[in-house]
């Protein structure tokens, strides 16, 4: 099983099903076939545009050789899928590795997002990724306004073995940050995770809290946050774009955490985001278990996408 096989299955399924039946008999790749991987895509919430691209891509590509095999196909669609995730210059080529640059200690990543997208999960299972690999880590529980999210996260460090800093109940998110950033610098922290309020229903309040959390980090490390990272629900399809175009007008997002890919056939959502925000994809979330985060591979990615071997088993 590849990396993300799991994660993408019912994706992979629900694609290859609808090709089968459009290319089965077939002696050239024709309009059929084409609408037929149109829908397909669109079906995994791939988006309008990204899905169109897609097409003409593939398209320009037929015109040069009339007949194509499903593989061939497939192996097609990799391609031009794999070139729409490349957004940037650390996009995994090799085995992945944790993508923070260590050189910067602490690394502080403020972690965004609505709730109920898997946030605070998300930080418990990369502190206990970043634990493993022998990184001492401080997560910061900004999110002052839910108390299950402050419960949640002190077990998930108690659980990954990593530090908390906490306040009371409707404390200053930015104190909290502040103090955890402090904390990290103090212990000599190689990483300093903090989590933030999921509100989204009035951008203004967001974006004047996000940059009040940003000047107080500002204020120990001068050059923090180094990361922004937004959770995204893969589940909810297109609810993501919407949620990635929000948070971008609110801050400055720098890279992507999507979670609970294990029981949607909604893997396209991937895609699309990446090649509409251009925000590279750092983690994906494929499952309930502490090692089902996985920093993101672009090449197993797509493999596990277009897994042609898992149908025919």
């Amino acid at each position: 099983m590849g990396l993300f096989d799991k994660g993408f299955k019912k994706t992979n399924q629900n694609f290859f099903q609808k090709l089968s039946r459009a290319i089965v008999g077939k002696s050239r790749v024709d309009e059929d076939v084409l609408d037929a991987i149109e829908e397909a895509l669109l079906s995994s919430d791939m988006g309008v545009e990204t899905t169109l691209k897609l097409i003409e891509n593939l398209e320009d590509r037929v015109e040069k050789d009339k007949y194509m095999s499903m593989d061939e196909l497939v192996d097609i669609l990799r391609d031009e899928i794999a070139k729409l995730l490349n957004v940037s210059a650390s996009d995994a080529e090799d085995a992945p590795v944790v993508p923070f640059d260590f050189s910067k200690k602490p690394y502080v990543v403020l972690v965004v997002g609505v709730n109920g997208v898997g946030k605070t999960t998300t930080i418990g299972k990369l502190a206990s990724m970043l634990r493993a690999r022998g990184k001492k880590v401080v997560v910061g529980a900004a999110d002052t306004f839910r108390a299950a999210a402050v419960e949640q996260l002190t077990i998930w460090a108690e659980r990954a073995g990593v530090d908390i800093v906490k306040q009371e109940m409707g404390s200053d998110p930015a104190s909290v940050a502040y103090d955890s950033v402090r904390s990290a610098v103090a212990k000599g922290a190689d990483v300093v995770l903090i989590d933030t309020a999921g509100r989204l229903h009035n951008r203004i309040d967001l974006m004047n809290e996000l940059t009040k959390i940003r000047n107080v980090i500002r204020k120990v490390v001068p050059d923090g946050p180094h990361e922004v990272l937004l959770v995204l629900d893969g589940s909810t399809g297109q609810n993501a774009f919407v949620q990635a175009k929000e948070f971008s007008k609110a801050t400055d997002v720098t890279a992507l955490a999507v979670t609970k890919l294990d029981g949607s056939a909604k893997g396209g959502v991937v895609v699309g985001i990446v090649d509409q925000f251009r925000f590279p994809i750092k983690f994906i979330g494929i499952g309930e278990g502490v090692d089902d985060l996985k920093v993101f591979d672009k090449r197993a990615f797509v493999q596990s996408l277009f897994s042609k071997e898992d149908i025919e088993k």
